[in-house]
């Protein structure tokens, strides 16, 4: 076959713009369904992702955004703030401690494998706070521009995908407890979305105390936010708080002390945990291997360096003392 036949059948592969739009929206109600689990579902947007262009790629950020926020607020319904502030309290020092080591680390990693500064740093806050929030929070008060940006994104969303699925397999390996995998996970998976989605697939406590530990860590976005305001020279401007953890203890507050929401609670997490599995569908469908390309080899290098760092020693942590 010349390259002019070669052209013309590559060019008949493309689909149309309604094509496309039909088979997202196919797929993704596809995922609304029980038969599909996070895992799936990120996989099948992986999938679409390599085979046709995203059809609303300029809705995806912002949908995903929305979406998990109200999923995780919904997950509050099925949780009691007695429990919360136990596993939460078990957690703070695990937090503390791996937040601090792996924002000095990623700095230091960085500067000797001579990363660009602001995308270093994107990837090692990334890493220790909260994957694509802390990003997102950060950018504007290190004054980041797109390109920095997207590489740390893309470089947490890589391995956020690899760790949804690694570590359920790793948990059940090692026979852990439902505390101690709920810990793992929101120590050493980077984005709310892999905890709650890695978690739920491991167990109804470990998800409890997942989300109730990860939402804790990302508050330390805040004091983070202001030091690096220092650090950068911004004076404290453009940081972004993550509110909707406010109505996350809200809805634990509401199921532990309202009663009559009790008959609707299982109505309400149901639909979270369905649009939880939306969220990791959408965020796959946002990984383009022409995406993946632009992250480069050595911030995704720095990246998988932290990330596995800090699940090794977390998890030996955890075995040891939990």
């Amino acid at each position: 076959m010349d390259s002019t036949h070669l052209k013309a059948s590559q060019d008949s592969l493309k689909l149309s713009l309604a094509s496309r739009k039909a088979i997202f929206i196919a797929a993704a109600l596809v995922c609304l369904t029980s038969a599909i689990t996070p895992p799936l579902a990120l996989l099948l947007g992986l999938i679409l992702a390599q085979l046709m262009e995203h059809p609303f790629a300029h809705l995806n950020h912002k949908a995903t955004n929305l979406l998990l926020k109200i999923s995780v607020v919904g997950l509050g319904f099925g949780m009691n703030i007695y429990s919360a502030v136990k596993a939460g309290r078990e957690g703070i020092v695990f937090t503390a401690i791996s937040i601090i080591g792996v924002l000095a680390i990623g700095i230091v990693a960085g500067y000797l494998m001579k990363i660009e500064k602001k995308t270093s740093f994107l990837v090692s806050a990334g890493t220790a706070i909260c994957g694509g929030s802390a990003v997102a929070a950060l950018s504007p008060v290190i004054k980041a521009g797109e390109k920095q940006i997207s590489v740390a994104m893309g470089t947490i969303f890589i391995l956020n995908s690899v760790a949804l699925f690694l570590f359920p397999f790793v948990g059940h390996r090692l026979h852990l407890s439902q505390t101690q995998f709920g810990l793992w996970c929101a120590i050493a998976i980077h984005d709310t979305s892999s905890v709650v989605g890695a978690a739920s697939h491991y167990g109804q406590q470990a998800l409890q105390v997942a989300t109730t530990v990860k939402l804790a860590r990302a508050l330390w976005i805040v004091p983070v936010a202001f030091i690096t305001s220092l650090l950068f020279k911004n004076g404290g401007k453009g940081i972004s708080i993550p509110y909707f953890i406010g109505l996350f203890i809200l809805a634990m507050l509401l199921n532990t002390y309202i009663p009559f929401i009790k008959p609707f609670v299982p109505y309400i997490t149901s639909l979270a945990k369905t649009g939880l599995t939306l969220t990791l569908f959408l965020i796959g469908t946002g990984l383009s291997f022409k995406n993946l390309k632009t992250v480069g080899f050595m911030p995704l290098l720095q990246g998988a360096l932290l990330w596995v760092l800090i699940s090794v020693t977390s998890l030996w942590a955890i075995c040891s003392l939990v």
